[in-house]
């Protein structure tokens, strides 16, 4: 604190009136206190506050009584700073009125030799408003975020589920950006492969007239359907083309049509083993594979968690293509299943076909099926129990501890285990020494400054040079 350099001489003959306004215009609340910590006087910077704070019964009581239990100590602790003449520090109180208690955030300092104190408390209701105001808001763009989420990922299922084949292409380059399953099977390419330039997809002098389509298409905005001799098998297409926006890019979606009643037109497989009832329905995803990793079957868990829009594309599909890094985990998990047999708690992500990655826990069996092994994993989403912030939901007591028992790693609950006994015991040894931060560092066997930063961890009252 930096007082003025000459009060005396700049502040002239300032009497107890004038200072009353200084005070009462300087705070939301003033408190005049005797040396015995008894409330003489008060002064709000309105009527409406006062009013709200019903302050009826306050005169003659000790400050400390007016307050709520839990800052009482914060009361005195203020009151010791100024007898002790110590730099004054702004502490949070829930001062008391009749219908509960309000937010003030108070500092003290002397006045004069007789002393007596004055408390000065600025309202923090409006803080708290805008704060819940915050929350509301943030909890707001979470629900816009998951909807958005959530209709993007029914865009990309339909597009994916379309049967006739479907391309999304850059308007400039007319590379190919995007192709749904029917457009891979099309034109016999795995979807990972390189980019290819859409013109190139056709037959002789069917790639100018491309060309000149969708020149057309970006100089008006529109263009007539057209037929095409695909290269691959010399089939006719219709191609019809519409042009969009996203994220000031130009795109252009493309879609083929093959003629009424082609034999050629595009198949999706459809084997599908049958599985019990109750595996096909329960929340975590079960897959039966070959012992090469392809999948013979999914239930409808793993379809969700991989993003499909039906099981049929998953059948027939490496499990590695959803399953941690690849050639990795899925090597890991067949070895042990070989040679130790089944495999449990197995941690590894899943990613899904749109981006999404969870973490997971795999446990596997091999089971002869009459030819041959083949191979079940029982996948469980456990992204609840990693993405919450460790602080958040750090448990406070024993019995709040064992609530994590199954939800948690044993590991995990030997961290959480050991900082409630810290937290129990600086709290005690902070009861014991009545809040004496020296105190209770030497009984712990700690410095002062690794209490505070414990203090600091756990949440625990007041730091030096900080807000109460």
């Amino acid at each position: 604190m930096k007082a003025f350099k000459a009060p005396k001489t700049s502040l002239g003959d300032l009497d107890a009136e004038a200072a009353a306004i200084l005070i009462t215009a300087a705070a939301d609340i003033a408190l005049i206190l005797d040396e015995h910590g008894m409330i003489r006087d008060i002064a709000f910077s309105s009527e409406e506050l006062a009013a709200g704070m019903g302050e009826e019964g306050w005169l003659g009581r000790r400050w400390a009584d007016t307050v709520a239990e839990d800052s009482r100590p914060k009361v005195e602790a203020m009151l010791r700073d100024v007898a002790d003449r110590s730099l004054p520090r702004w502490r949070h109180v829930n001062q008391g009125t009749g219908k509960g208690s309000v937010p003030i955030l108070f500092s003290t300092a002397r006045a004069g030799e007789g002393g007596r104190v004055v408390a000065f408390g600025r309202d923090l209701r409006p803080l708290s408003a805008l704060q819940q105001r915050l929350v509301e808001a943030q909890q707001s763009i979470d629900r816009d975020y998951a909807r958005l989420r959530h209709a993007e990922t029914r865009y990309r299922m339909l597009f994916q589920l379309w049967t006739e084949p479907v391309l999304v292409l850059d308007a400039a380059t007319l590379a190919v950006l995007e192709a749904n399953r029917a457009a891979d099977q099309l034109f016999g390419r795995a979807r990972r492969r390189a980019v290819r330039v859409f013109p190139d997809l056709f037959a002789g002098t069917m790639r100018e007239r491309i060309q000149v389509m969708l020149a057309g298409l970006r100089a008006t905005g529109r263009a007539e359907d057209m037929q095409a001799v695909l290269r691959e098998d010399g089939r006719e297409v219709l191609v019809s083309a519409t042009p969009f926006r996203q994220e000031n890019a130009s795109l252009v979606l493309v879609r083929l049509t093959y003629r009424q009643g082609e034999a050629g037109a595009v198949v999706l497989p459809r084997a599908k083993s049958k599985m019990l009832r109750l595996i096909e329905s329960v929340p975590d995803a079960f897959v039966v594979t070959e012992p090469d990793g392809r999948i013979v079957t999914a239930n409808a868990a793993f379809v969700e968690m991989a993003q499909l829009g039906a099981e049929d594309q998953a059948v027939g599909q490496p499990l590695e293509r959803w399953l941690g890094q690849p050639g990795v985990e899925m090597e890991v998990l067949t070895a042990n299943l070989r040679q130790r047999g089944p495999v449990r708690l197995f941690a590894t992500t899943l990613r899904g076909e749109y981006g999404a990655r969870m973490e997971v826990e795999i446990s596997a069996v091999s089971v002869m099926n009459g030819t041959g092994p083949c191979f079940g994993f029982a996948i469980r989403d456990i992204g609840t129990r990693v993405t919450m912030p460790a602080r958040a939901r750090a448990p406070r007591s024993v019995e709040q501890l064992s609530e994590l028992i199954g939800q948690v790693p044993l590991k995990d609950l030997v961290r959480e285990a050991t900082d409630v006994i810290e937290r129990l015991c600086i709290e005690a040894a902070l009861e014991l020494a009545g809040d004496n931060r020296a105190s209770a560092a030497e009984m712990l066997g700690l410095s002062r400054q690794s209490l505070y930063v414990k203090l600091r961890r756990y949440g625990l009252g007041d730091l030096p040079g900080e807000m109460g």
